[in-house]
């Protein structure tokens, strides 16, 4: 996949991650592109929806649909944000063999144990993504913690 389409397809997710912003919920976006389509979209719906696992991926992979398993293998998963465990479960799940990442400063999930297992992660380092996110955990720590599982216990 060349670098433009690349940007195109993270500018989709950065605008999925706008909607759930301003939607309420938290502004993390996902994108699932099949030869340079794309077929899935999504953004972080814990909160809209009073879900424990509607993560951006979760919510794009789910809007796509059921997909032949031959559909998953050559497919691509923009997320704004580095997945989470129970994300990256779902791309080793189905075996999508590119995940193309905007950001890891604000949170890093399990990026070299998705490399150890075959999947080519491929982080953006988007300094949109960046400050998108980390504008939203100075503003709501609270519900971004609980978001990813630190609730303070």
């Amino acid at each position: 996949m060349n670098p433009d389409s690349k940007s195109r397809f993270l500018r989709a997710s950065i605008a999925e991650a706008k909607k759930g912003l301003e939607s309420g919920g938290i502004p993390i976006g996902s994108v699932l592109v099949i030869e340079n389509q794309i077929v899935g979209r999504g953004h972080n719906r814990r909160v809209q929806d009073k879900s424990p696992v509607l993560h951006a991926e979760m919510a794009c992979l789910n809007q796509a649909g059921r997909l032949k398993p031959a559909d998953y293998r050559r497919s691509t998963l923009f997320t704004t944000l580095s997945p989470c465990d129970m994300c990256s479960g779902a791309v080793l799940l189905y075996r999508i063999p590119v995940v193309v990442v905007g950001e890891n400063r604000n949170f890093r999930g399990p990026e070299e144990y998705l490399r150890s297992r075959g999947v080519d992660v491929q982080v953006m380092d988007d300094d949109e993504c960046v400050e998108l996110l980390r504008r939203f955990i100075h503003e709501r720590a609270e519900l971004w913690n609980e978001d990813i599982g630190e609730t303070g216990d």
